[in-house]
């Protein structure tokens, strides 16, 4: 179930209702939006199983984080997709970096560490000097606060931001077109939004380098021919699974990647080779990505000008 920023948890609880009324006995919800209807939703319906896609167990009970016999939660290794992102982008030979969160809750956060973490490995191997402004916008859609913070970046030589948080990206796609920078996408291959902002006037080229991904599509296919197609919901049901990396020879197959379509291929400074060879150092780990949210992880390389949250 499809479910925006701006619906309410009554929106989200009438959706669940609808799909039981049709007669589903599995649902699948996507966002950590749905914790407190998935709360409800367990107890209300406790023949139903739920696949809570991008949520974790203290989304749906923040006391203790316990997750009901009928939830199935899957969460991502996004700091995994975030060092691919930055990693890349320094490696296509951009020197200052932008990353501009929504709210900072832990999924954002480990995209932007891992962005960090990318980044400055990558600047090691070149031995170049980089520079990275760090900011959450405290929100997840874009607005005049959060364009203006973004014409500031850009005009002060900003390259490329890698836009992390919602419709947040919008702002940062306005303040690139008007500075000819450029942008990394999240959760999906954003590339085609730049492609219809091109077609439709909005932009004058498209802004989109490249996008940390996570494989959706891929996830829930799996889980529902997991836990209901094969009949093992007794081994998924009340517990999460983190996805990430799961092989190392077709990045493709990966829950969290780059689009192999990435526009950064073209100029030949990061190819789609470097890119299989940094997945297999990571899959077999040779590269290791910390997953810790507690601080911002420590560079040697690049200045993080790390600029809090919006007030």
């Amino acid at each position: 179930l499809p479910s925006g920023e701006d619906a309410s948890d009554e929106d989200r609880e009438t959706l669940i209702r609808q799909a039981v009324a049709e007669g589903a006995n599995t649902i699948v919800c996507v966002g950590y939006l749905y914790g407190p209807a998935l709360a409800w939703a367990a107890t209300e319906y406790p023949d139903v199983h739920f696949i809570a896609v991008d949520v974790n167990g203290f989304d749906i009970n923040s006391e203790n984080g316990t997750i009901p016999e009928n939830v199935f939660c899957v969460t991502f290794k996004e700091e995994e997709a975030g060092y691919l992102a930055g990693y890349a982008a320094v490696k296509d030979g951009f020197t200052k970096l932008g990353f501009l969160g929504g709210m900072a809750v832990p999924a954002v956060i480990r995209y932007g560490y891992g962005y960090v973490q990318g980044a400055d490995a990558a600047a090691q191997e070149l031995g170049t000097n980089v520079q990275m402004n760090y900011y959450y916008g405290g929100q997840f859609y874009g607005d005049e606060k959060i364009t203006a913070k973004m014409d500031g970046w850009y005009d002060g030589g900003t390259e490329v931001v890698f836009a992390c948080g919602g419709g947040i990206w919008t702002s940062a796609a306005e303040a690139a077109d008007k500075h000819d920078g450029k942008l990394i996408g999240v959760d999906v291959d954003q590339n085609y939004l730049g492609v219809e902002g091109v077609e439709s006037g909005k932009y004058k080229e498209n802004p989109f380098v490249t996008s940390a991904m996570k494989g959706l599509a891929a996830t829930v296919k799996t889980m529902l021919t997991e836990t209901i197609l094969n009949n093992n919901w007794d081994k998924f049901g009340g517990k999460v699974e983190s996805l990430g990396l799961v092989s190392g020879d077709d990045p493709e197959l990966n829950y969290v990647q780059i689009p192999m379509t990435s526009t950064q291929w073209a100029d030949g400074k990061f190819t789609q080779a470097d890119y299989k060879t940094l997945v297999k150092a990571m899959f077999d780990g040779t590269i290791k990505v910390s997953n810790d949210i507690t601080a911002m992880p420590k560079t040697t390389t690049i200045k993080v000008e790390d600029l809090g949250n919006l007030k």
